[in-house]
């Protein structure tokens, strides 16, 4: 039996682990959840995760967990051919937890309080404040690809999926300026254009379509 995972679709860090899944080659059985009904407080789901977030991993053998991060890197190590996506090799690994630690501190976390406060109408527009925050993360993820090929080095890792789609949230609220951020903006072009960048788009086209209908 595959996998099964919980997921709200727009969500960056599910869609993170739909990419990481693609790249292995692991199919997975999704469950969305909607949280608009509350799908993700009952009491089935707070006894799989008591702090109703997801994405929620059940493997085939019943073990569950969650935090896409923490996810990905399992995926990989239980199911992926090579150790590529998330190297065994202690310094190369440091770089990836460096920026994975990044994404879900500074870069997801950044997008998720403005883009939250869109979507529960605390918030009507994007104000100066959120606009240097988005930037600032820009400027720093420019600087980590400063002489590399992809976030943790010349090959893709996991680290790669999460920053990509907690940047293309980033995006809808600032888009990315590629005058300023030249390596970030070619950065998510060559990542649009991989195959496993296919399970980023159908959520984060819902995202978008849910913040603009709240700006417009």
């Amino acid at each position: 039996m595959a996998p099964i995972l919980y997921v709200f679709p727009p969500s960056p860090a599910a869609r993170s682990v739909l990419m990481t899944a693609k790249a292995i080659g692991l199919n997975l059985q999704v469950k969305p959840l909607d949280f608009f009904k509350g799908e993700h407080l009952t009491p089935e789901y707070l006894e799989m995760n008591p702090q109703h977030t997801v994405p929620t991993l059940v493997d085939d053998d019943g073990f569950t967990f969650w935090d896409s991060h923490a996810i990905n890197a399992y995926l990989v190590s239980r199911y992926g051919k090579s150790d590529d996506l998330y190297p065994r090799d202690i310094k190369r690994r440091g770089v990836v937890n460096q920026r994975l630690h990044f994404d879900s501190g500074v870069a997801s976390t950044t997008g998720s309080r403005v883009i939250f406060g869109i979507l529960n109408d605390s918030k009507t527009s994007v104000d100066q404040e959120d606009v240097d925050n988005v930037n600032q993360v820009y400027a720093w993820l420019d600087e980590f690809l400063k002489g590399k090929l992809w976030m943790a080095g010349d090959s893709v890792t996991i680290a790669d999926y999460n920053l990509f789609a907690s940047t293309t949230n980033l995006n809808i609220i600032v888009p990315i300026d590629a005058k300023k951020y030249p390596r970030v903006a070619a950065w998510v072009k060559k990542l649009e254009s991989r195959p496993e960048a296919e399970g980023n788009k159908k959520g984060l086209a819902l995202l978008v379509t849910m913040v603009k209908s709240k700006l417009s």
